[in-house]
């Protein structure tokens, strides 16, 4: 046994999440995208079948009330409350990302008032963000400025208005500073809108800690929500009377039943709703957050770092110096819960990878991605992915 496959086993042995691995659906690939795509939580198929056998199928209409449909999106919301760092009351379930980002983006520009007229975005960010950041500028009349994140603080002024971040870089695995852009964004007076999609489930996030206003981010990566589950969006408390969501719908009204021609908003963040949720999706997703139970954040970014760390020491173990660039910073403090190489044949590389049962994914033109989910990935997979890909590379 090699010296990293003899390390990995003590570390497997010592791994307090091990026994999380049994609650997931798994085979014998080395799942290494899960920062793409979370694994199926053992419980959820299960669930499911009796939301459609039982709820839907004989209860029907009177599970809105009778299986607590109606008020799924809050409730599921605060199981995802503490993930986050975020207090019970600010969270709710539905929609998509997209449909999250357009919401939390312009209304924040309507809570920064009068006078600011710019939208900041990260630069770096995942297309539809910005895609949906030109869109809500020209929609409020706005001057949209793309920055790269550490230059957001440099950026800010008085005409700012609002600023869409992402927590972590969904190609490099570059972690944002949230605490310190969130307290320069409110300092210019303007408003902060995070994309969480690749930290929730991987690292502390401290939305309420931070004094983050307006946060959105999806289910399916660390989640583990599964394909297409509903996304979420957080409202700080102290700014849900000013929140003015620009989709609104009778979900998110006062009086949802009361069938009137003028909006008044549903207090507190289920202002944040629309139309009629998601159900099957959300449901499916409800019973997945039950792998968290016991589980804490910080056990779960102590691994990640762990897993990472490890996966790197392979890497320079056992693949040819010079064949790969890592893009991932090499500090615990600005990495999230992947890694990033660069190689010029990425694309092919990656096919070939998966094709040997170690899949993670390809991001254009250059980049090999491999996300580590500690709820399920152990060391004995990290060092398997190092060899596998130095065999690959050869």
């Amino acid at each position: 046994m090699s010296e990293p496959a003899e390390r990995a086993r003590k570390l497997d042995a010592v791994d307090e999440l091990a026994g999380k691995r049994a609650e997931f659906v798994l085979d014998d690939v080395v799942y290494l995208d899960g920062n793409s795509l979370g694994a199926l939580p053992a419980v959820v198929p299960g669930r499911v079948e009796d939301v459609v056998r039982r709820q839907w199928g004989e209860l029907r209409i009177r599970s809105w009330e009778e299986s607590g449909w109606w008020t799924a999106p809050e409730r599921i919301g605060d199981r995802i409350a503490p993930l986050v760092g975020a207090a019970p009351g600010q969270i709710v379930v539905g929609d998509s990302t997209s449909v999250n980002v357009f919401k939390a983006v312009v209304g924040a520009v309507r809570m920064a008032g009068e006078g600011r007229d710019e939208l900041l975005v990260d630069a770096t960010t995942f297309p539809t963000d910005g895609y949906i950041a030109e869109s809500a500028a020209r929609m409020t009349g706005c001057t949209l400025r793309p920055v790269a994140p550490a230059d957001v603080p440099g950026a800010l002024g008085d005409r700012t208005a609002a600023v869409l971040l992402n927590h972590v870089d969904y190609r490099t695995g570059r972690l944002h500073d949230l605490p310190g852009l969130t307290a320069a964004v409110r300092t210019a007076g303007a408003v902060a809108v995070w994309d969480l999609c690749h930290s929730a489930g991987a690292l502390p996030v401290g939305l309420d800690e931070h004094g983050v206003d307006l946060a959105v981010g999806c289910t399916y990566k660390y989640l583990n929500g599964g394909p297409g589950s509903p996304a979420y969006l957080y409202v700080r408390r102290e700014v849900q009377d000013r929140f003015d969501s620009p989709l609104p719908g009778w979900n998110s009204h006062a009086e949802p039943f009361g069938m009137r021609s003028d909006f008044e908003p549903a207090p507190g963040a289920l202002r944040g709703r629309v139309g009629t949720p998601d159900i099957l999706s959300m449901l499916a997703l409800e019973a997945a957050l039950d792998v968290w139970d016991g589980v804490s954040v910080e056990a779960v970014r102590a691994k990640s770092l762990a897993l990472t760390d490890f996966f790197l020491e392979c890497v320079a173990a056992y693949v040819p110096e010079g064949r790969v660039e890592c893009l991932t910073p090499v500090a615990h403090g600005e990495r999230g819960s992947q890694i990033a190489l660069r190689c010029d044949d990425a694309g092919d590389v990656m096919k070939r990878l998966i094709e040997r049962g170690v899949v993670g994914d390809f991001r254009a033109p250059d980049a090999l991605r491999f996300g580590f989910t500690p709820l399920y990935v152990g060391f004995a997979d990290v060092e398997r992915a190092a060899r596998v890909l130095a065999q690959t590379l050869a």
